[in-house]
């Protein structure tokens, strides 16, 4: 589907709200910049979507005698006295009465003042104070002569705006765009409209930006309600568009031609036999899958989630061998050194087959060798960071591209990573569980596989609450682990101390536990140091020279050392529930029963220590992520600050969670029903996709 199968009578009809904000009456360059920053989009369309966050209700009209103070009120006065202002600092203060009993207002914009004279009657809405014995509105909302009373409007939207954008200014502009709206045809269920008790698209937009035009809604006190409906349904459409957009990317994916790859199982077997642990049933079932998808003639883009320990890096490398064994080459892309390296010595380790390394560290002569190898086809593994990708590099014939800890990329992105070979399949894994929610939302373009089991002789990891008060105890206890061979981890959430926060740096820690323990015992890595100078502090805590590294969450990913069995995180409440189970997964590799200590501040919050105590109670990655989800919201489900939410105009958290599964079927129903779909229904889809941005979807996989 794109624009061009639109007829024209649609295309007639959705012109007004496709046009550039410029086309409405009154707005210019300056004002149409202003609110295309506000609105997030330059069309007209953009900005009736950008909806209210509240109301305020000025229907409140009391005497002055029996006003009640804290509320907003709408007052007819009269002027008795104006008190102009002896510095340039001080307020104008107008002296005013109903008859009941007399009040002040306060203010500072000399516009204000001009409105006002003495012995005039004036209308004024403001939220009523108290100072000493006297009721006062300081800076009123409004402040009109009587004959405007109609320029205060008893329900007024509160729009989100932008530095030099003014309510007033929206207001009248809205009215223009909402006046070009036509009357669209329906592109939900009837039945989901009907169910739900839902408005059209463009009765939904006039009533949440101008809910004052509904006033029986207020006297009935059915608005919170009606508002409610409104905001789901076009929280629905835009979920709807989200969905019907990745479900187009994902049959175009689909349908997007690619090579066979076709192995004889010998390179597999090999490296099988050499890492000699048998397979779990999820690893049989994900290899399986994925099999199954290189065999066929399209390209594949499938997502693996592993959890933490799982298993995930022996998939990726039979996955690598089995487009060896076809033929091919294959590359294993990780977003730090640490992790690539991490790979690559698994790899050498396991992989009969030519495996090379490749990342910004690797320079001179040793660049070129690599570069020629990939070039000629002599390496058929080549494992590294970002710099695999970049310009100067290629391959001799690359098949396959597996994507480590990737969770940030858009469709666009990874797609333009298999570029730099013809019809690439495409893996993506993560350790970093991603709830339902997002899955739908941000990864619905691809296949899932999931690894929910653990290799056979991994023992629980003990996770434990501990207040810093309580830190003597806890060095007293790490002093006994050591005492009987263990190694701990002792991560930090900053590098130096913060002027802002009280927080222990890694740096300071590194310290205190030298001075505590000794300067051999303990090492520091962290993400500012030199690379050879923290792969140092790594190499020397993996051969056992040091007994404690002190780290940032630079070891979140890519740090396997067996020995080291205890974990200790201090100020957990500041890290994400994702990124503590990452960091907790670092220990619980080796035959010894693992421990993790969350430190938290004494006082912290009932959310915060709830979160915890989610991670206490629980090893399942999965179940972590969702709950944390419905915990935090979107936020930060990856424990960096990222949005969990797709750039959505009107959904949020709520709408998200209660609506995103009803969308996708709804989606899926479509596709199903479309082949027989008449053209008014296909026209209505359209138009929905249009209007959400939402109809390139489709042509960017099939030119990918």
């Amino acid at each position: 589907m794109d624009e061009t199968s639109i007829s024209s009578t649609t295309q007639l009809a959705l012109v007004p709200l496709l046009a550039p904000l410029s086309n409405l009456e009154g707005v210019g360059p300056k004002t149409s910049q202003l609110i295309a920053k506000a609105a997030g989009g330059h069309r007209v369309i953009d900005l009736l979507l950008h909806l209210p966050e509240s109301i305020i209700d000025r229907r409140y009209r009391p005497t002055l005698q029996n006003a009640i103070p804290g509320r907003i009120a709408t007052l007819k006065v009269q002027v008795i006295h104006i008190e102009k202002p002896l510095r340039s600092k001080q307020p104008w203060r107008v002296h005013v009465t109903d008859g009941t009993k007399n009040a002040e207002l306060s203010f500072f914009s000399q516009w204000q003042a001009k409105k006002v004279k003495p012995n005039t009657q004036i209308i004024v809405s403001g939220t009523l104070e108290t100072y000493g014995n006297r009721l006062q509105i300081t800076n009123p909302h409004y402040l009109e002569p009587l004959q405007n009373e109609y320029m205060i409007p008893l329900i007024e939207p509160i729009w989100p705006l932008t530095a030099g954008l003014f309510p007033k200014n929206l207001y009248k502009v809205l009215r223009s765009a909402l006046a070009k709206c036509p009357t669209l045809p329906e592109w939900i269920d009837p039945l989901i409209i009907q169910k739900n008790q839902w408005p059209s698209f463009k009765e939904a937009l006039h009533l949440l930006h101008f809910p004052g035009d509904f006033p029986e809604l207020f006297v009935n006190q059915s608005y919170e309600a009606a508002e409610s409906r409104a905001r789901s349904r076009l929280a629905f459409d835009e979920l709807f568009a989200e969905q019907l957009a990745i479900g187009q990317a994902k049959r175009a994916t689909q349908k997007n031609p690619g090579r066979a790859l076709i192995g004889n199982q010998t390179l597999c077997n090999q490296a099988l036999q050499k890492f000699g642990y048998p397979l779990t049933q999820s690893q049989e079932k994900t290899l399986k899958e994925i099999k199954k998808d290189l065999k066929r003639p399209f390209r594949m883009l499938r997502l693996l989630q592993g959890d933490v320990g799982s298993g995930k890096t022996i998939v990726a490398l039979l996955t690598a061998l089995h487009a060896v064994e076809a033929g091919f080459q294959a590359v294993i892309m990780a977003p730090t050194e640490i992790l690539a390296r991490q790979h690559f010595e698994f790899f050498s380790q396991l992989c009969s087959a030519e495996t090379i390394f490749l990342s910004g560290s690797v320079k001179g002569n040793a660049r070129k060798e690599v570069l020629e190898k990939l070039h000629n086809g002599t390496a058929k593994i080549a494992i590294g960071t970002h710099a695999l990708f970049q310009e100067g590099v290629e391959f001799h014939n690359l098949a396959l591209v597996i994507i480590d800890e990737q969770h940030r990329f858009g469709v666009e992105q990874r797609i333009k990573l298999g570029d730099k070979g013809e019809n690439t399949d495409i893996l993506v894994m993560t350790a970093t569980p991603i709830p339902r929610t997002l899955l739908l939302t941000r990864w619905g373009e691809l296949q899932v596989s999931r690894l929910t089991e653990k290799p056979a002789g991994r023992k629980p990891i003990h996770t434990t609450l501990h207040n810093l008060s309580t830190m003597g105890q806890i060095m007293q206890g790490v002093e006994r682990m050591i005492s009987q061979g263990c190694q701990i981890f002792w991560v930090c959430p900053l590098v130096e101390e913060s002027e802002v926060m009280d927080l222990a740096a890694a740096k300071d820690r590194f310290i205190d536990l030298k001075h505590h323990f000794g300067e051999n015992k303990v090492g520091l890595a962290h993400g500012q140091q030199d690379s050879q100078e923290r792969q140092d502090a790594l190499d020397a805590f993996a051969n056992n020279q040091t007994k404690i590294l002190v780290a940032t969450t630079v070891i979140e990913v890519g740090v396997n050392i067996p020995n080291a069995n205890i974990m200790v995180i201090e100020h957990a409440e500041r890290f994400g529930l994702a990124q503590l189970h990452q960091l907790r997964g670092r220990v619980g590799r080796g035959e010894k029963q693992s421990y993790c200590l969350l430190l938290h501040d004494d006082k912290i919050n009932f959310t915060a220590k709830k979160r915890l105590a989610l991670l206490r109670d629980t090893e399942d990655g999965f179940l972590i992520a969702d709950e944390d989800f419905k915990i935090r919201g979107g936020g930060e489900v990856t424990g960096r600050r990222q949005s969990g939410l797709p750039d959505f105009k009107v959904v949020d958290e709520i709408r998200l969670e209660q609506w995103i599964d009803r969308a996708w079927q709804s989606a899926e129903q479509w596709f199903q029903y479309e082949p027989k779909a008449p053209i008014q229904q296909k026209e209505a889809i359209e138009s929905l996709l249009l209007l959400f941005a939402k109809n390139n979807a489709g042509r960017l996989l099939r030119s990918g």
